[in-house]
């Protein structure tokens, strides 16, 4: 007979994660209090210690990113414009 292992929701493991950065209660108490293993527990405060950096500079690197797509999209009606400019300008002179 198998087992089914245990699945947390992220908002489970961030707030035990949290909990336990906190440092109001030992590891052991938060392990009795969620009914998870004080191991489980570190290994999910190590890992949001690790990504919390990540999480800021990706806003600022989505920003950047959004920001040189559309400086490109403006440079390239620009240039667009200055096609049908010049194309105008030669037909005007031919005309006159």
């Amino acid at each position: 007979m198998s087992t089914q292992r245990k699945r947390y929701s992220a908002e489970f493991k961030a707030r035990v994660a949290l909990e336990a950065i906190k440092g109001d209660k030992t590891v052991n108490e938060l392990a009795s209090t969620y009914g998870v293993h004080p191991t489980q527990i570190t290994h999910w405060k190590h890992q949001l210690q690790q990504e919390v950096p990540h999480i800021f500079s990706a806003r600022r690197a989505q920003r950047a990113h959004d920001q040189e797509a559309l400086q490109a999209q403006l440079y390239q009606q620009i240039g667009q414009l200055k096609v049908e400019l010049d194309w105008l300008k030669k037909k005007v002179g031919v005309l006159t």
